[in-house]
């Protein structure tokens, strides 16, 4: 309940001003955030579940990370997640005809430093983004991506290798 009051607030504050504030509250309500991470406004943190990030990372406005106590999120140093950006960790098992969504399942994300997360992308639980990786804009990332590519698409694929 507590998170869901600080994102209130937070959802208040000009979108990219009081970074310092939002680290503040954002640290008391749990999350785990290095010196320098900049949480943009307008986005926001569902559930109480484990959320580390790493210094010099940038949450671009309306970013939205769906934690679960069973599965943390962590986000690498010197990462930029661009707006409309979701992370979701959970998801359920296919279930029986009268109702398919079955058992609830939830699986951890992580997303290695130095990565650049584009636009409006999905980033689906169990998932592993490799350092320095970039995901294009609009792209849905449902399994693991090496470090230092380029990946595009639904679902993301990996288009070509990044220099290190």
């Amino acid at each position: 309940m507590l998170r869901h009051l600080v994102n209130i607030i937070l959802w208040g504050l000009p979108p990219t001003r009081l970074f310092g504030l939002r680290r503040l509250l954002l640290r008391f309500v749990g999350l785990d955030l290095a010196k320098d991470v900049a949480v943009c406004g307008q986005g926001w943190f569902f559930g109480p579940g484990r959320v580390q990030i790493g210094a010099g990372t940038w949450l671009s406005p309306r970013v939205l990370i769906y934690t679960h106590v069973d599965a943390p999120i962590a986000i690498g140093e010197a990462c930029d997640i661009g707006p409309f950006v979701r992370i979701i960790t959970g998801s359920h098992e296919i279930g029986p005809a009268n109702r398919r969504a079955g058992r609830g399942t939830a699986k951890p994300v992580s997303i290695e430093s130095g990565c650049w997360i584009g636009a409006n992308t999905l980033i689906l639980g169990g998932v592993k983004i490799g350092h320095g990786t970039i995901v294009a804009a609009g792209s849905v990332v449902i399994s693991d991506l090496p470090a230092n590519c380029l990946a595009a698409g639904v679902p993301a694929k990996i288009k070509h290798a990044l220099a290190e």
